[in-house]
């Protein structure tokens, strides 16, 4: 094994870390990240336009349970991202293609198990979301049919973090852009040309993910020569199935955590009454948007510090982790000073009601401040994916969501300025732990 590692450290090409290498990839990742809402927001848009507001209710509750879900899967796509970037670094082309296999195999298992499971998980999401009967029985015809895109958008996920892991942003960029494109496109004539009402928007998201997913393995036969053809060894190579499987859990468990805290800021929230819970709801749109900026940054490390990890490159590794922190911090406080400056102006853009305006300014600047609090948290978890410090990662979250509900237990007779500075100090906990344990994980991955 060791001389294995050996001879592919000697095929890894050396990488040249630069600001311009940062953005190559850091660019099309935000780009992609502000079209993700859109398969949502076209659905609701054109269901909207029907003029009845129950199905675009059910719609609504149907989108939101797709993007809890789903995002429980985000490990697919970070977890391919980096074991992809390593396997290059380390010029091991026969494992960037079991890589592919392997994680491809596991988010078909995982798509076909959510569909076979599609009545119970659909009955304890809705019985979770509330809502009333019509709404929910429109939700559930939604949620009926676009389930079982599932095995597509899982798939979908593995393709886009193997073309990032490759430092091909542009073609997952492709991917996406097409997929949002025939989603508009069937969407448009599904409902409003058909009148297929909720079934018709579901349809389309599914018949979107399926061709995304076609596109993705012809540009992946493509990249691999025209063979997709994988040794049976290396497909079922144990130590690499055990360790795949790891890092997806740690993932898994992380991501599981993180929606845990904003489920939990949220419910806070809608204890205070109607005009915070909705205050709150606006101001999220400002860590939403800020969000969008610090994830790209965040994919960059995971390729980056995936692909020195697997070349065993530690001044490159250290050389990405300077300049995309760097990055992080001022495009967290670009945006937060944006926010401070035109936030108000934002919130009336958003919301109408005089009210929800004035409960908004209250909690504005704790709100603006997020992207900055949240900066080194973004960019740590990238590092930490790209080098595949993933237990460190899940253990560090966990933490930090512990400190997050001792903080707002602390400060809840602050009402909901308790609860925004709770949310921050969670932000701060993870990139801060994660800043501290760096040292001694990158002594022991470099020496």
């Amino acid at each position: 094994m060791d001389a294995r590692a050996d001879d592919l450290r000697d095929r890894a090409a050396p990488v040249t870390m630069t600001t311009r290498r940062v953005f190559a990839i850091a660019g099309p990742a935000m780009i992609a990240n502000l079209t993700t809402p859109l398969l949502g927001i076209v659905a609701t848009a054109a269901v909207g336009r029907l003029g009845d507001s129950t199905l675009l209710g059910g719609v609504a509750m149907a989108a939101v349970a797709f993007d809890c879900l789903f995002w429980l899967f985000g490990f697919l796509r970070m977890g391919t991202v980096a074991l992809t970037a390593q396997a290059q670094g380390a010029g091991d082309d026969g494992e960037r293609r079991a890589v592919l296999a392997r994680a491809v195999g596991l988010a078909l298992a995982f798509g076909a198990a959510l569909v076979v499971l599609q009545r119970p998980l659909g009955a304890a999401i809705f019985a979770m979301i509330g809502g009333s009967d019509a709404a929910t029985a429109a939700a559930r015809s939604y949620f009926d049919v676009r389930l079982w895109s599932a095995p597509l958008v899982l798939g979908n996920y593995v393709l886009l973090g193997w073309l990032v892991g490759q430092a091909r942003p542009g073609l997952a960029l492709l991917l996406q852009v097409v997929v949002n494109a025939v989603n508009i496109a069937a969407t448009a004539f599904l409902v409003l040309g058909l009148g297929a009402g909720v079934v018709g928007a579901a349809a389309a998201a599914v018949l979107a993910e399926g061709t995304g997913f076609v596109l993705g393995a012809a540009i992946a036969w493509r990249l691999l020569g025209g063979q997709l053809a994988v040794a049976r060894a290396a497909l079922l190579r144990g130590e690499e199935w055990r360790r795949l499987v790891a890092i997806n859990r740690d993932i898994l468990i992380r991501t599981a955590a993180l929606i845990a805290a904003f489920l939990f800021f949220t419910a806070q929230g809608a204890r205070a009454g109607d005009d915070v819970l909705a205050a709150n709801a606006v101001l999220n749109n400002f860590m939403l948007i800020g969000s969008f900026f610090l994830d790209g940054l965040a994919t960059a490390a995971e390729q980056l510090c995936g692909h020195t990890t697997g070349a065993h490159d530690g001044g490159g590794f250290r050389r990405a982790v300077r300049l995309v922190v760097g990055w992080g911090i001022g495009f967290g406080a670009a945006v937060s000073l944006a926010f401070l400056l035109a936030g108000a102006v934002l919130i009336d853009i958003i919301t109408t009601s005089e009210a929800v305006r004035a409960t908004a300014r209250l909690y504005l600047t704790l709100a603006a401040l997020a992207p900055l609090c949240g900066a080194l948290a973004y960019t740590f978890d990238g590092i930490f994916i790209g080098a595949t410090w993933s237990r460190d990662m899940r253990n560090l979250m966990i933490l930090s969501l512990g400190i997050y509900f001792a903080a707002w237990w602390l400060m809840q007779g602050l009402g909901n300025s308790g609860l925004w500075l709770a949310l921050l100090v969670f932000l701060l906990a993870r990139g801060l732990s994660q800043l501290l344990r760096y040292p001694a994980l990158v002594r022991k991955a470099f020496g």
